[in-house]
């Protein structure tokens, strides 16, 4: 199969996966999820925990809030490299005017990397959670229009890696940065 090919599959497999009637009742789940793994959001989210807790908690979500910095800066090396367009579409102007790239998703990296470290370090249950949540957000994006199929795999398969790497690093980046863990 030629690389041509692979992408015209593509393009068909997000158009099938796409939520294309604006009354279609997943929809508001479909919107709920896509942005559920904002950046902003977590990041947010994880200096407000690391703020108001000590411990695992606060360890968690240093580590975290590393690993996302450090991801959203690989993620953002690839889009401006390889220059993928998103998807066609009304839906999402923050992402298409923000950043018009969509290869390989943010989102799909992000709540992937999270999820694995949650998995490893967190209490189970989060780990459960974020394991479920994390596929969510990536179809989320291919259901509302703002990503192709392939831009979640590649993001998913980029999480993972990261996520392994972020804990390899872990006892490192306590050690080296003691006051942020």
């Amino acid at each position: 199969m030629t690389f041509t090919r692979l992408l015209e599959l593509d393009v068909e497999l997000t158009a099938r996966l796409r939520i294309k009637e604006p009354q279609s009742k997943l929809r508001p789940f479909g919107i709920f999820f896509a942005h559920s793994g904002d950046s902003w959001f977590i990041l947010l989210a994880l200096f407000i925990i690391w703020l108001t807790t000590k411990g695992l908690w606060h360890q968690l979500t240093a580590l975290m809030a590393a690993g996302s910095v450090g991801l959203a800066v690989i993620v953002l090396v690839f889009k401006f490299t390889i220059k993928r367009r998103r998807p066609e579409g009304k839906w999402g102007a923050i992402y298409r005017n923000t950043d018009p790239h969509s290869f390989p998703s943010g989102h799909a990296a992000r709540t992937a990397m999270l999820a694995v470290i949650a998995a490893v370090v967190g209490p189970l249950w989060l780990g459960i959670l974020l394991i479920i949540w994390a596929p969510l957000v990536s179809l989320a994006r291919v259901w509302m229009g703002v990503h192709y199929l392939s831009d979640v795999v590649v993001g998913v398969a980029l999480g993972i890696v990261a996520g392994l790497v972020v804990l390899e690093l872990s006892p490192w980046l306590v050690s080296t940065f003691p006051f942020i863990f």
